[in-house]
């Protein structure tokens, strides 16, 4: 009897169990084991235009929730490595494109039902291909894509009936043709933003435009040190005014963008966001955005910023379901048209077959146009990483202002050779 007794509650049990496990979660609508809380890390986007997004994928998979945090950048790098490593970070984080070598070990490849190669290649641009493939690995996927374009106040233009340049050498002669200097040949208007570092708005990205159009390798400086002498001195030659050329800026003078947005520079070199600025503090301000002049050829510098997982995220498949939902043309279209709504435009399209989208805004696809022949650079302004880029601009720094301090271009550009190759080591950049 009590054997028989035993073996009943022992069948009522395993029933028990069968139960729980697998006609409970039918009445909570979903398996637990399916489910998924990610944590998605942002920058830029505000918690409402982002929502507007996420709750399109959770419409379409109700058993994954997207928790968005807008995070500060200020020490972004040094939190988001130290929490993944200690396994509280973020599934899906952004990161910069020039960031790929430092947190590889940080990211989970995207999957090819993501997307596979061929069709990355395909979507995106050259320079995104090259800065976010590993080893035959895709590490990310970006929302958009920033580059240096040339910025043109009209009204001076206009006013001294100068023409736009195209080469370095016109670039060299209209600067020189709308500085105006006093009685004392003190610059009363300024030609060009352009030739020092600490007063010079994106100096790090202007060298480094040189640095690529003149075929300065920037990972093995010392096989190209000639071109990078050539390079540096002809940046500072607009401060110095050696080499004849004229002195069009100084050190003394106001920060670049603030002085363009005052209408008291002729050129300008940024990113998109800095039209922003420059509408917050003059919106009068006649001026137009253009393609960087040539040397060699007609690079110019990327910046942007790219959706990536977490090697250690808890839900690797729902963070790259989330991947691929970001991935789609149609999301990014929503969020260039949100982000429309509460900002003078969004993010200039990362993807080939969106440019089309901003053919028509005179403020965007200058830059979108830029982005065929772009290419990455550690020389970044304002990732606020104290790692690669900070330390390489901080080289880079004081190789200008020790030759706008008399040492000479060749003395100068050694130092910074050292520095950078020292920099690079230390990540692993080769």
């Amino acid at each position: 009897m009590f054997i028989k007794l035993f073996v009943v509650l022992l069948v009522l049990l395993v029933m028990g169990i069968v139960v729980f496990q697998f006609v409970l979660p039918i009445f909570r609508g979903n398996s637990s084991s399916k489910d998924a809380a990610l944590t998605y890390w942002g920058l830029w986007e505000s918690d409402a235009t982002m929502q507007t997004i996420i709750d399109d994928f959770q419409k379409e998979n109700p058993t994954i929730t997207v928790n968005y945090e807008k995070r500060d950048i200020d020490k972004y790098r040094q939190t988001l490595q130290t929490r993944i490593q200690n396994g509280d970070g973020p599934d899906v984080f952004l990161y910069h494109n020039s960031w790929t070598p430092v947190v590889t070990n940080l990211l989970s490849p995207i999957s090819s039902e993501v997307m596979d190669p061929q069709e990355f290649e395909n979507v995106y641009y050259p320079v995104v291909v090259e800065d976010l493939t590993v080893e035959g690995a895709i590490y990310g996927i970006p929302m958009g894509i920033d580059t240096v374009a040339l910025f043109v106040n009209d009204s001076i233009f206009e006013e001294t009936g100068a023409n736009m340049p195209s080469t370095w050498e016109d670039f060299t002669n209209v600067s020189a043709g709308i500085t105006v200097k006093d009685g004392e040949n003190r610059i009363q208007t300024y030609g060009a933003g352009f030739g020092a570092y600490d007063n010079v708005n994106r100096a790090a990205e202007l060298l480094s435009l040189l640095f690529l159009q003149n075929r300065v390798n920037l990972t093995s400086p010392q096989e190209t040190e000639g071109s990078m002498v050539e390079a540096i001195r002809f940046y500072t030659d607009f401060v110095t005014g050696r080499d004849n050329i004229e002195a069009v800026w100084n050190t003394s003078a106001p920060n670049s963008l603030i002085s363009f947005a005052g209408g008291n520079v002729g050129m300008y070199f940024g990113y998109s966001w800095d039209i922003f600025v420059i509408k917050e503090l003059n919106p009068e301000l006649k001026f137009s955005v253009h393609s960087v002049p040539k040397l060699q050829n007609d690079l110019t510098v990327a910046s942007y910023w790219v959706n990536g997982i977490s090697s250690n995220s808890r839900y690797p498949e729902a963070a790259q379901k989330f991947l691929s939902y970001l991935a789609k043309k149609e999301t990014q279209e929503k969020l260039y048209t949100e982000t429309s709504k509460v900002r003078l435009f969004g993010l200039p399209p990362a993807r080939r077959d969106m440019a089309d989208m901003v053919r028509d805004n005179p403020y965007v696809y200058p830059f979108v146009a830029q982005a065929e022949t772009a290419k990455s650079t550690f020389f970044v302004s304002d990732t606020y990483d104290e790692g690669l880029n900070d330390q390489m601009d901080a080289y880079l720094g004081n190789a200008i202002r020790s030759v706008l301090g008399n040492t000479s271009v060749e003395s100068a550009t050694e130092t910074l050779i050292s520095g950078m190759e020292e920099v690079l080591a230390q990540y692993g950049v080769n």
